[in-house]
């Protein structure tokens, strides 16, 4: 059988996101969440011209940047989810890349306001099974590897 290779991950790190062009995004490790959450505001799923569309936008103090930028895309599914608080969401599910520890890595994230949370990126257990392992005593390794370059 031939073993996955994995990575060492902290309690938190710091991603990129280049499909939306966002980098150094402070990211919390929750092996107790199932999907990973993309913090972000003004979530509208609308129709242009028969083809769903959802929009959404990041604040520039998430992102290191003034203002906010706004998003649309096609290419995104619906699905039920529970919160932290135990209550079942409908919540806007979109794909794309994220880069840790230099590799690039496609998975799914919940759109979700995380305003009252420390960190905008949550990374849940479906994107950890891609070969990730937990020390919660440590922080930031991909970033440190990234800046060590």
């Amino acid at each position: 059988m031939r073993m996955k290779s994995s990575y060492t991950i902290g309690r938190n790190d710091i991603i990129d996101l280049p499909e939306l062009d966002l980098f150094n995004i402070k990211a919390k490790i929750d092996t107790g969440a199932f999907t990973s959450a993309l913090h972000c505001s003004r979530i509208k799923v609308s129709d242009r011209e028969g083809t769903p569309i959802v929009s959404f936008q990041i604040s520039g103090a998430t992102i290191g940047r003034k203002g906010s930028t706004k998003f649309e895309t096609s290419d995104f599914t619906q699905r039920k989810i529970k919160s932290s608080t135990g209550h079942i969401e409908n919540r806007v599910i979109i794909k794309t890349r994220l880069v840790l520890f230099g590799k690039k890595f496609r998975t799914e994230f919940s759109l979700t306001d995380r305003s009252g949370m420390k960190f905008p990126v949550l990374l849940g257990r479906k994107f950890l099974k891609k070969g990730f392992v937990v020390d919660v005593r440590e922080e930031n390794l991909s970033f440190k590897m990234k800046i060590a370059q």
